[in-house]
């Protein structure tokens, strides 16, 4: 959980963005802190997946800050996220089927050999030492990601961008379209990874889904952030409030614009 006296894992501060002149995301303030997960939750349209995507470097902001570990950054490219240890992961996972988990984990960055071929052993061996610290029941290297089950496909995406030293991962409906026991292991590689420190911001329609592996969530409404509240301290009724009234509840902290519930 947060502690007040860390410095944030990730700060984005007065975050706006427009496109032809309506404000996708306006003036929004959220972070993040080692080993946390924060729900970012909203309707389609509510600007989530815009303020995601200007962390990850797939859009610039046009106004605010964006802080690593207290530093002020640039991030103009999904390439300057990734030197910064951002990590998305989309719903699609972006796998080649047809291959291996360790071919998956260096897909385009394959270690080779003095003599220039691959060197399968050393991309194993890797996978499996990666592997070990987030999914140690994970045994099927040698299957083609296309026989692997839904939460195991989510180990080899997480596995990848551990394995290039992600610290703030993006999950974008981690568990969609999962059953119960698929929807289970992802949220014990989730528990794995808090333990290592990781800062989670996961994206979902799905509010059970936050409840269950979210400490913080964060609603946003018209492109603008409703507020932010720690799951133990909100009903789902509350939650609900936020996405569709854009009301705040007095347990959260609200965003500029919010309707602020009064106390009885």
């Amino acid at each position: 959980m947060t502690n007040s006296n860390q410095v944030p894992l990730v700060a984005m501060d007065n975050i706006s963005i427009a496109f032809g002149g309506i404000k996708a995301v306006d003036d929004v303030s959220i972070d993040l802190y080692p080993g946390e997960v924060v729900g970012l939750l909203g309707h389609n349209g509510a600007g989530k997946s815009t303020l995601i995507k200007i962390l990850s470097g797939a859009y610039q902001k046009q106004g605010g800050e964006i802080r690593i570990n207290g530093q002020p950054v640039t991030i103009n490219n999904p390439r300057d996220a990734k030197a910064l240890g951002i990590e998305t992961i989309y719903q699609t996972l972006a796998l080649a089927d047809n291959v291996d988990a360790a071919a998956n984990l260096f897909l385009g960055r394959e270690l080779r050999t003095a003599w220039g071929t691959l060197d399968d052993a050393a991309m194993e061996a890797a996978c499996r030492e990666v592997m070990g610290r987030l999914n140690p029941n994970f045994k099927r290297f040698k299957d083609p990601v296309r026989a692997l089950s839904g939460g195991q496909r989510q180990s080899v995406a997480i596995a990848r961008a551990l394995y290039f030293n992600a610290r703030i991962l993006i999950m974008d409906e981690p568990t969609a379209a999962l059953g119960p026991e698929e929807t289970a292991q992802v949220s014990q590689l989730i528990q794995n990874l808090k333990q290592q420190g990781i800062g989670i911001f996961l994206i979902s329609h799905d509010i059970h889904d936050v409840f269950d592996l979210s400490d913080r969530v964060s609603v946003m409404k018209n492109g603008q952030l409703v507020g932010t509240a720690p799951v133990n301290a909100v009903t789902k009724d509350d939650v609900l409030g936020m996405i569709i009234l854009g009301k705040c509840p007095v347990a959260a902290t609200a965003g500029p614009g919010a309707l602020v519930e009064e106390s009885a």
